[in-house]
């Protein structure tokens, strides 16, 4: 083979690698003019209430919401933050064409504030299209070193306090006969792990409520979705609202890959527009888990015991 030959095979490849460059930037481009669009026609003039917008999902949804025009309600448990997300979303956004979110200190952990905030909202809106529980209080700890005050705290924030706001707006949806319940929860709702006793009856209480709420609902027109993710990935591997005490942490070095905050807010709006009934946010490692918790348990129950065994040893001093 001569050096022109060379020379010609080198601009072949050159040409393949730009056109497969091209033609997916084209694609990325496409898609998210879908996305965009779909957000418009999904959420537009729709009234909208996000639980924890100071998250990193609520975060995304209310940014994705927002540019859709939603009539946004963004709850969260701070007040000044609250309005800092307010003005980052007015600002980054046409106001012919959106609408300014309404804030409401919102925190479950405090149950008594509960009703009055389903009396402001609905005072001021008379309804609701779209409510998004998104609430979440994470840990992880061996169970005997944690307290039952603290047990009763998580299943406020996780438990207790979505299905007090829901049982609060379902009236007014009943009458309507119209609207979508959105459950933003984790996979531990449908899959228990060592260290996580009450974050994980938590997270199967709730999705238990939401699924038996949604058979009750559905003569009325209600939708109601649950989205299932695995570990949500920020900037730092544990989420500033993981209570965990340093005398009872275990590995966190071994973290599984996760989703993204912004692919949660993306399923949560094609969940919204076609109305699916559930979505599993999983590799195909916690999806087999799934299946082997179901079809070989007892298998799944000595894998479970083995890794508890394996971390306890990890953190055993070395006499």
């Amino acid at each position: 083979m001569g050096m022109s030959d060379i020379m010609r095979l080198d601009v072949s490849w050159a040409w393949l690698v730009l056109s497969a460059v091209l033609l997916a930037a084209a694609v990325f481009y496409l898609y998210t003019l879908i996305l965009s669009h779909l957000a418009k026609t999904t959420v537009r003039n729709k009234v909208v209430l996000i639980t924890d917008s100071l998250s990193t999902v609520g975060n995304e949804c209310a940014k994705l919401f927002h540019a859709g025009g939603a009539r946004l309600i963004l709850c969260g448990s701070n007040w000044e933050k609250l309005e800092a997300l307010a003005e980052q979303l007015t600002s980054q956004s046409d106001p012919t064409l959106t609408f300014p979110p309404k804030l409401v200190e919102l925190d479950f952990s405090g149950m008594e504030s509960v009703p009055e905030v389903i009396s402001e909202i609905l005072e001021c809106f008379c309804c609701l299209d779209v409510l998004v529980f998104n609430s979440s209080m994470k840990l992880k700890a061996p169970v005997h070193s944690l307290s039952l005050q603290m047990d009763r705290l998580l299943m406020d924030v996780n438990y207790f306090g979505p299905i007090t706001l829901v049982k609060g707006f379902l009236p007014s949806l009943i009458s309507r006969r119209s609207g979508h319940i959105l459950l933003v929860n984790s996979i531990q709702g449908k899959l228990a792990m060592p260290f996580r006793t009450t974050y994980a009856a938590s997270k199967h209480a709730v999705q238990a409520f939401f699924e038996c709420l949604r058979a009750e609902v559905q003569e009325y027109g209600i939708t109601v979705s649950t989205i299932n993710h695995t570990f949500i990935k920020t900037s730092s591997s544990i989420s500033k609202d993981e209570i965990t005490a340093r005398s009872m942490k275990t590995d966190h070095r071994q973290t599984p890959p996760g989703v993204s905050p912004k692919d949660v807010a993306t399923e949560l709006l094609r969940t919204l527009s076609s109305k699916k009934k559930e979505s599993l946010m999983a590799r195909w490692v916690p999806k087999a888990a799934l299946y082997v918790r179901s079809l070989f348990p007892n298998l799944f129950f000595a894998i479970m015991a083995a890794r508890v065994s394996n971390t306890v040893a990890e953190e055993m001093p070395d006499d």
